[in-house]
C-alpha cells in the first residue's frame, strides 16, 4: 500500500474498522479499491489542505506513532497540525466530564501542567469541561495532542478555536478524518480509541455513570493500557462512573506523581527535572536487534518477551538517544 492510498482511505466515510491495523499490513484488496475509488478527490483534497497549513500522516510512514500501530483498528492516516515532536515523548491521557465541577476544572488543570512539565505529552479530545482544563494546564508546562472527532480545521466546539490555536502553536491537533469533515456524533466514540491508543494509560477525572471518558477507559482496557481515576465527592453523584472504575480496579491517583509511578514513568519524570537516565532495559532490546534489519513491533515483542505496552516505552528511548530509527510501516531498525 502506498502513503497515497492509505491517505485516500481516510476519505472512505464508510470504511470498517474491524481488524484495520492487519489489514493494512496485508495489503487487503477490497480497502486497495476502496482507496482507488477516491484517488483524484484525495488528491485534490490534500494540496487544498497544505496550501491552508495541515498536512497529514499516512500509517506506514516513519513518523507515525508506533503506539496507534499497537491497536487492532489503527487509522489509516493522521490529519494534523502542529509539530509532530508531541509524539516523540510518552503521553498520558486527561479526560472526564464536560459540565465539570470547580474542583475536577481545578485537578486537570493540575495534572495537566505538572505531566507536561515532567517530559509526559497530555492527551485529550479538546472538550468542554476536563478536556480542555487539561489542555491548558499542558501549555504551561509543555506539550499536549488534541485528538478531534472532526476536520483539524473544524473546531467542536466553537469557543476553543483559540485554545486550539494554542496548541497548534506549542503541540499538536489530530484528526483520522480529513479536513472539512463536521463534527458528527458517531465520531467521538471512534476518536476515542485514538486518544487512548496513543497514551500509555488514562486519568479519568469527575466521570457520571454516562460520560463518554468510560468509552475512552473502555477503549484503553482493551488497548492494553492503564486506566487511573481520581476520587471525588460521593455525595454530589457527579462521579459514580470514576468510582465505578475504581470498583472494577482502576488505580487511584491524586497527583502527577501517582501517575508516573503507576506507568512507570517515575524514573523518566525524576530524570527530567535531574537529568539522569536509566538506560539497561532499553540497551538490553538494543542488543537483540541486528544491524541493518527492520524489525516490526510483533517480533520484537516475541523476541525481548514483552507486550506492546511495556515494548513502546523502551523503544521510545532508543530512538530518542538516536541508536533505533523508524524503517516505515511501524518498524524499527539499528541506527547506523
Amino acid at each position: 500500500m502506498t502513503c497515497d492510498q492509505a491517505v485516500a482511505l481516510s476519505f472512505v466515510a464508510d470504511l470498517s474498522r474491524r481488524n484495520l491495523t492487519a489489514r493494512l499490513q496485508a495489503d487487503d484488496p477490497q480497502l486497495l479499491e476502496q482507496a482507488d475509488r477516491v484517488a483524484s478527490d484525495a488528491s485534490c483534497e490534500r494540496r487544498r489542505a497544505f496550501e491552508a497549513g495541515i498536512n497529514v500522516l499516512a500509517w506506514n510512514e516513519p513518523r507515525f506513532p508506533a503506539a496507534l500501530l499497537a491497536i487492532p483498528d489503527c487509522p489509516p492516516a493522521l490529519w494534523y497540525r502542529g509539530d509532530l515532536g508531541a509524539f516523540a515523548q510518552p503521553a498520558v491521557a486527561v479526560v472526564g466530564s464536560r459540565a465539570a465541577t470547580a474542583v475536577a476544572l481545578e485537578t486537570a488543570t493540575g495534572f495537566g501542567e505538572q505531566l507536561a512539565a515532567a517530559g509526559v505529552t497530555v492527551v485529550s479530545g479538546l472538550a468542554r469541561g476536563v478536556d480542555s482544563a487539561a489542555h491548558r494546564g499542558a501549555l504551561r508546562g509543555g506539550l499536549t495532542i488534541a485528538v478531534l472527532g472532526s476536520g483539524v480545521d473544524v473546531i467542536y466546539p466553537r469557543e476553543h478555536r483559540r485554545l486550539a490555536d494554542s496548541i497548534s502553536e506549542k503541540g499538536l491537533l489530530v484528526s483520522e478524518y480529513p479536513p472539512r469533515t463536521p463534527p458528527m456524533a458517531f465520531h467521538f466514540p471512534q476518536r476515542n480509541r485514538v486518544i487512548s491508543g496513543l497514551s500509555r494509560g488514562i486519568v479519568v477525572i469527575e466521570a457520571s455513570e454516562q460520560s463518554g471518558s468510560l468509552i475512552t477507559a473502555a477503549c484503553a482496557l482493551e488497548q492494553g493500557r492503564d486506566v487511573m481515576a481520581v476520587p471525588g465527592n460521593v455525595l454530589s453523584g457527579r462521579n459514580r462512573g470514576g468510582h465505578a472504575l475504581l470498583r472494577d480496579g482502576a488505580a487511584i491517583v491524586e497527583s502527577a506523581h501517582d501517575v508516573c509511578a503507576q506507568l512507570g514513568l517515575a524514573m523518566a519524570c525524576s530524570a527530567h527535572a535531574d537529568g539522569r537516565h536509566a538506560h539497561a532495559p532499553t540497551d538490553s532490546l538494543l542488543k537483540l536487534m541486528e544491524p541493518g534489519h527492520p524489525y516490526d513491533l510483533e517480533g520484537l515483542s516475541s523476541a525481548a518477551g514483552l507486550d506492546g505496552v511495556r515494548l513502546l516505552p523502551r523503544l521510545l528511548d532508543l530512538e530518542l538517544r538516536g541508536l533505533i530509527c523508524r524503517a516505515g510501516g511501524g518498524r524499527f531498525m539499528r541506527s547506523a
